[in-house]
């Protein structure tokens, strides 16, 4: 048995070791906080974003950035997105560059992508719904863009296969969140903990499945989201032009597809009714910045459809090919999805040049003087104007009221209609001679041998026109009052 001192030295002992062992692990935790409260958001993070001219490239990123008046440049724009890490009461910016559409452009992404911010860039291609039958020709011709200028930089070969099994690994380690996560859940990094609760690195942990035969075989290195544009326009696209739901299936299996070769997600959005906006901000900042995300894949909304990285492959996107009873869905995308024939109505869009005026009267000249005769003397209004040498024929003489020594017609006792037409006659000869006798008053103007007639001839045309109106038969549905008063 030991002495009572030797005893008590011990516990005096063991007591400090556990202080100096309880010390420690306070000291190490208290490192740790500092450490993790000092580290700040990387400020060399950027994205890319490639598209067509008028896609809404854009108009996106300052829906992104919350800006009402979206600043357009031209041929490579430049903007940021501002970040914030709640957690670390830290802020940072994220360059975004928006490369213009015309191919004399491309050279530019030299200065946008480089080899020094490769591994911190991520893509974005935007293509338009507006016009789907464009949808794969786009997304082909983009992705080759950034595969060419990817080869210009000549990247060290164990740096890129490094960036390349960082997103395999992405893709394997994808896990659908649950129900009842919650947006300020922990960190996800995309490497295991060993030292984490239950074993995290243990040997069942660090199995991953194998990808499929169709998933990343064009693996550029950095990661991709595939955003449709103007999903609003499905609307349009059902009323005008006659689209299908299994036209629409058709479509979005194509571009599942695509995605899943380039393992990029898939967003449809719709600036103008803000549908998917926020879900793409929160996930490329989920990407870049690796904060938390918790939403799920949606694919039910056709004009809202969300596919993260990872989540895809080709039995769920076999599920479409239900609604595709008369589509192959193995058939050219161009043979289905074709341009509309858009029928307009035939108008002359040639110009015309007004001719002279003059000239035009001339041409209706000569088509007035070689019209056809008409067939009754009573209708001709140029009846007795016409001579032989224009082959017009010759006026009868029976037809022609014989004139006075004063210009007055001869009214023929017995022969129907003579009074008045020899009445009325007599007041539009008056009325010729006038204009040809000159104006009355005139020095060296002879008197018109008319003109002591004239008053005559305006009272009997006076009462003729008088006894016509009384003796006009009355039109049906027009009361006599209203003729009378005309």
């Amino acid at each position: 048995m030991a002495p009572i001192g030797e005893r008590s030295n011990a516990n005096a002992g063991n007591m400090e070791n556990a202080e100096d062992e309880s010390q420690n692990l306070w000291t190490s935790i208290l490192g740790e906080v500092s450490t993790h409260s000092t580290s700040k958001l990387p400020s060399c993070k950027s994205i890319l974003v490639l598209g067509d001219d008028e896609s809404g490239k854009t108009t996106l990123i300052a829906r992104l950035q919350h800006a009402e008046d979206p600043k357009k440049g031209h041929a490579l724009e430049y903007h940021y997105l501002n970040v914030r890490d709640e957690d670390r009461d830290d802020t940072a910016r994220c360059g975004v560059w928006i490369l213009a559409g015309d191919e004399d452009h491309y050279d530019l992404l030299k200065f946008s992508l480089t080899p020094d911010n490769f591994e911190h860039t991520m893509g974005v291609i935007v293509i338009d719904m507006a016009e789907p039958w464009t949808i794969m020709e786009n997304l082909n011709k983009w992705t080759e863009v950034l595969r060419r200028h990817i080869d210009t930089l000549r990247l060290h070969p164990e740096k890129m296969q490094d960036l390349e099994q960082k997103l395999v690994r992405q893709f394997q380690e994808y896990q659908e969140p649950e129900e009842g996560d919650d947006a300020k859940s922990p960190r996800r990094t995309t490497t295991s903990n060993p030292s984490g609760p239950g074993g995290a690195g243990s040997e069942e942990d660090k199995v991953l499945l194998p990808l499929g035969d169709t998933t990343l075989t064009h693996n550029l290195g950095i990661p991709l989201v595939v955003v449709i544009t103007k999903s609003d326009a499905i609307s349009s696209l059902e009323k005008d032009h006659d689209f299908k739901d299994e036209q629409l299936d058709f479509i979005q299996q194509h571009v599942r597809k695509f995605c899943l070769n380039y393992g990029a997600a898939l967003f449809y959005v719709s600036v103008k009714e803000n549908k998917n906006c926020d879900l793409l901000h929160k996930y490329l900042l989920h990407r870049i910045y690796e904060f938390p995300f918790s939403s799920p894949a949606l694919v039910v909304e056709k004009d809202a459809l969300f596919v993260p990285s990872g989540w895809d492959n080709l039995q769920k996107i076999s599920i479409l090919y239900e609604n595709m009873p008369n589509i192959n869905p193995d058939q050219p995308y161009e043979d289905v999805i074709h341009k509309p024939i858009i029928r307009k109505p035939l108008q002359d869009s040639k110009e015309i040049n007004a001719e002279d005026e003059q000239v035009f009267l001339a041409k209706q000249q000569t088509l007035l003087s070689k019209s056809i005769t008409p067939g009754k003397g009573a209708q001709d209004p140029n009846r007795g104007m016409r001579t032989p040498e224009k082959g017009g024929r010759i006026p009868s003489i029976s037809n022609i009221s014989p004139i006075n020594k004063t210009g007055q017609v001869k009214m023929e006792a017995g022969k129907p209609g003579s009074t008045n037409e020899g009445v009325l006659a007599n007041f539009f000869n008056s009325l010729l001679s006038k204009k040809t006798a000159g104006s009355p008053g005139s020095p060296g103007t002879p008197a018109s041998p008319q003109k002591a007639g004239d008053k005559t001839v305006r009272s009997d045309a006076a009462a003729e026109l008088d006894r016509m109106n009384r003796t006009r038969r009355p039109v049906p549905g027009v009361s006599p009052t209203t003729n009378n008063a005309s």
